[in-house]
């Protein structure tokens, strides 16, 4: 039996993006959220995050990676249309990691400052990555629609982001910091329902044959009709996360991971519904994978160190994340 390479690494970049997307989601959403703590929940607030949130970046570079060195041709183009919200989206990863770094050994005002400034690199690396996603959905059409719509799933992706945050406070924080925690989650969910909702009306409008694999042909082929099930999996995930926060508000349930699972649910499901729906587009209906995947004899290299290489990163993950199970410390980092 051959092996689809492109199709390997199509699914290889797909669970690197979104393992990033979720991984580093909630540490960025808890960035965005550092103005509205006080300066003992903004130290634990870092605690929760701080022996994860470099290593959730790998996921990044990998998937980045795998577009350079199994899609050069989808590369050039995608990372040229891109270029100015990649450069944004750069300078706001490197500002938030001097930032952390920075805010340990400051004190006073100084701090202060570094925290905010952990704020804007989280904004705008955020920002940058709904943008990057908007112009991607539109096929990166020129005008100024397609860039308000860009910018409008920005917005709703730092939303997005925030009710990770929110909801991984919930679970690793508990006190006043969870009581806000919960709020801040509902108030996430809202932007969340917001960018769900301009991704699915936004994606067939922009190319026909997402359009097609949709809404055409449901008679001849009634099995389409369960594609449906995605949306309402997502709307039944999004009630969960408003039930669950409204019952650990009132004390009413001792689930304090629920809301962060519903969060992440609301993330694949949305996720495997855009890969549905720009699949085998790379480059939407102008360069699909196998068009813009690198020779064969190039791939089965690619291939043999990806092989290597997964098993540790996988390995060291799951390690990190139960050494540092449990809440948070308030000054782990001080």
């Amino acid at each position: 039996m051959t092996l689809d390479l492109p199709l390997i690494f199509t699914i290889l970049m797909g669970v690197s993006i979104l393992a990033y997307v979720v991984l580093d989601g909630y540490d960025l959403g808890v960035g965005m959220l550092m103005p509205a703590a006080d300066a003992r929940e903004q130290n634990r607030m870092v605690s929760s995050i701080g022996p994860f949130w470099d290593a959730n970046e790998t996921w990044l570079v990998l998937g980045v990676g795998i577009l350079l060195v199994a899609f050069p041709e989808a590369h050039g183009v995608i990372l040229g249309a891109l270029y100015l919200p990649v450069f944004a989206m750069l300078i706001g990863l490197m500002l938030r990691g001097v930032a952390f770094e920075f805010r340990v050994k400051a004190e006073g005002w100084h701090r202060e400052l570094w925290n905010w400034l952990f704020w804007a690199g989280s904004f705008l690396a955020a920002l940058a990555q709904g943008y990057m996603l908007g112009r991607t959905i539109t096929g990166f059409a020129p005008g100024f629609l397609p860039a308000l719509f860009a910018f409008l799933v920005g917005a709703s992706l730092c939303g997005g982001y925030v009710l990770l945050g929110a909801t991984w406070l919930v679970g690793k924080c508990e006190g006043a910091l969870q009581k806000k925690a919960l709020a801040w989650a509902r108030w996430g969910l809202a932007w969340v329902a917001l960018g769900v909702l301009l991704v699915s009306v936004a994606t067939p409008m922009a190319s026909e044959s997402v359009r097609a694999k949709w809404f055409d042909g449901l008679a001849a082929a009634p099995w389409r009709l369960t594609l449906f099930l995605l949306p309402l999996a997502t709307l039944a995930a999004g009630i969960h996360v408003w039930r669950s926060t409204g019952r650990l508000t009132r004390g009413e349930s001792r689930a304090e991971w629920s809301p962060f699972a519903g969060a992440v649910t609301i993330f694949v499901l949305a996720f495997a519904g855009l890969a549905y729906s720009l699949f085998p587009y790379l480059v939407i209906d102008r360069m699909t994978v196998w068009q813009a995947a690198a020779h064969p004899s190039a791939l089965k290299v690619i291939l043999a160190g990806a092989v290597i290489v997964l098993p540790f990163i996988f390995a060291y993950t799951a390690f990190s994340y139960r050494v540092f199970r449990g809440k948070a410390q308030e000054n782990l980092y001080d």
